[in-house]
């Protein structure tokens, strides 16, 4: 099978998140003593070896409407489907769906605009947009990043539209395309946090107590605070809960403190918690950096409908003109 970033990426959400399934809510204390190593069954959601949950269900969901073109409405109503008729289900059944998901699903079932859908206040922070973004890297890799950052808040806002969800997205998406672009784990992260700060110092999106809130992933200096790099805090200091910005610094703690895609979709279900949204985050990263052939072949395997996310990912290959030796060239959309 010929592959490309576009399989490392969607293959690498997936895997992350059928690891994660038969443990989450399981806390730190009982995976330290039972770690997960390989595919597990059964567990939280009864579900078979290889079951991944919503995260990479609408993962797949906004890259199926990303086969078709970039339309807000589309993707929503691919995120409809789900709920309704099973779209992107692994086994026909929607087994778990996040409140603030599901709370804007329902407003979009009601004829609410998608892009009015997702919640606003503080406490719509939950993981559930920034689970599900990484397709998205392939159709604004070549934007400005202005654009970039408009795009990503279109599509967080289906679900979740507080800017701190918004800029959880952009992040993750920034890294993302330094990666995509052949930089190492370090030098994508020194590069991410360059790009955003100066994104968010001359671009008026949010206050300065909400940019606050990043100071561990971005390493800026809050008043007097000691300045902590993120990769060298230990795992204590580590959240692995549904809360965005957990999800987004464990995701990157776990990807800079692994050497492979194994170890750090591991790192990540063992944190505990949201044990599939962690690992699907960081298995994506993961992905993109160490390619699809790092993917142990096992668990690819046993992954539910493995077949049917090859197509997906072959047709959205060619949508955006990634090759398979990893090169890619203008959007045909522009």
């Amino acid at each position: 099978m010929k592959t490309n970033k576009i399989h490392s990426a969607l293959f690498g959400v997936a895997v992350g998140d059928a690891l994660g399934v038969p443990v989450e809510f399981q806390d730190r204390e009982l995976l330290a003593r039972f770690p997960v190593t390989n595919m597990r069954e059964n567990g939280s959601h009864a579900q078979p070896r290889g079951t991944w949950s919503d995260d990479s269900s609408l993962t797949f969901c906004l890259a199926e409407s990303l086969c078709k073109g970039y339309d807000v409405k589309d993707i929503a109503n691919n995120f409809v489907l789900w709920r309704q008729e099973q779209l992107w289900t692994p086994h026909g059944r929607v087994f778990d769906i996040g409140i603030a998901t599901n709370s804007a699903i329902h407003a979009i079932e009601n004829g609410t605009n998608p892009l009015l859908a997702g919640g606003t206040s503080e406490r719509d922070n939950g993981n559930g947009s920034l689970m599900r973004i990484l397709p998205l890297l392939f159709y604004v890799k070549d934007f400005s990043i202005s654009k970039r950052f408009d795009t990503v808040k279109e599509v967080s806002s289906i679900t979740h539209a507080h800017i701190r969800s918004v800029i959880a997205c952009f992040i993750y998406i920034e890294y993302a395309l330094l990666l995509l672009g052949g930089k190492n784990k370090e030098e994508a992260f020194e590069g991410m946090k360059e790009k955003v700060n100066d994104f968010l110092t001359n671009n008026p999106i949010c206050s300065q107590t909400e940019i606050d809130k990043f100071h561990r992933v971005l390493e800026n200096q809050i008043g007097d605070y000691e300045l902590v790099k993120l990769a060298e805090l230990k795992e204590k200091e580590i959240s692995s809960s549904g809360y965005v910005l957990s999800s987004l610094e464990a995701s990157f703690w776990c990807l800079l403190n692994s050497n492979t895609y194994e170890e750090t979709v591991l790192k990540a279900v063992n944190l505990g918690g949201d044990t599939d949204t962690t690992a699907a985050i960081a298995g994506g990263l993961a992905g993109l950096l160490y390619g699809y052939e790092s993917i142990p072949e096992e668990w690819i395997n046993v992954l539910a409908r493995k077949n049917d996310i090859t197509k997906l990912c072959d047709t959205l290959s060619e949508k955006y003109e990634i090759t398979t030796n990893n090169k890619f060239v203008a959007n045909k959309h522009k």
